[in-house]
């Protein structure tokens, strides 16, 4: 079961947040983690975002994809209006980055990201994000706006005890390297897109 392991205010580019981590075991390295704006109403509908790992567009600012675009912009989001990040260690839609380089590779002989992952044997999107209603009932939120274009997010959320109130778009322009990536996303997956702009 998860449990909070430890807990810090953290000062950021954007602002302070709160940063908790989850886990099962003091002992996980790598805990999913509850990052949450300074002024948070948590009277009110709470602004959520769900974003999972994406070492290569967050850390190392690959335009493959737009999730470092995504988390900055969420971020920024939930400082100014208040909110909580829950960030989940799901590398490579839960293949991990090892797999997730594989996939590239596919990529580059002219596979799209859903070809590649089953090509590898892997699922298209094995991502499970009831740990995050988990964390959700943990620090006892009751009614969310999410920032997503994630059909799949919005069932997990309206199929839990947590109200949604609305969804909240997080779009990011299209790049000539992510072009292909995010039409796979609407087509595939049916993520609510306008034009060639997209969140996941």
């Amino acid at each position: 079961m998860l449990k909070i392991q430890a807990e810090s205010n953290v000062p950021t580019e954007y602002g302070e947040f709160r940063m908790i981590a989850f886990s099962e075991s003091d002992q996980d390295w790598m805990p999913h983690m509850a990052i949450i704006a300074k002024n948070t109403d948590f009277t009110k509908p709470i602004n959520v975002r769900f974003h999972s790992e994406c070492i290569t567009g967050e850390v190392f600012h690959s335009k493959k994809c737009e999730c470092g675009q995504q988390l900055d912009a969420a971020m920024n989001f939930m400082h100014k209006n208040g909110g909580i990040i829950i960030y989940l260690r799901q590398e490579g839609r839960n293949i991990g980055i090892i797999n997730k380089l594989k996939a590239y590779a596919l990529q580059e002989k002219g596979f799209d990201t859903v070809e590649a992952n089953l090509e590898l044997g892997l699922p298209a999107d094995d991502r499970n994000f009831g740990v995050a209603i988990e964390i959700l009932k943990i620090l006892n939120v009751k009614e969310i706006n999410l920032l997503t274009n994630n059909p799949q997010k919005l069932k997990f959320v309206t199929d839990s005890s947590i109200r949604l109130n609305k969804r909240i778009p997080l779009q990011m322009d299209s790049t000539k390297e992510s072009e292909a990536y995010l039409k796979t996303k609407k087509d595939y997956f049916g993520h609510l897109l306008d034009d060639e702009n997209s969140a996941h």
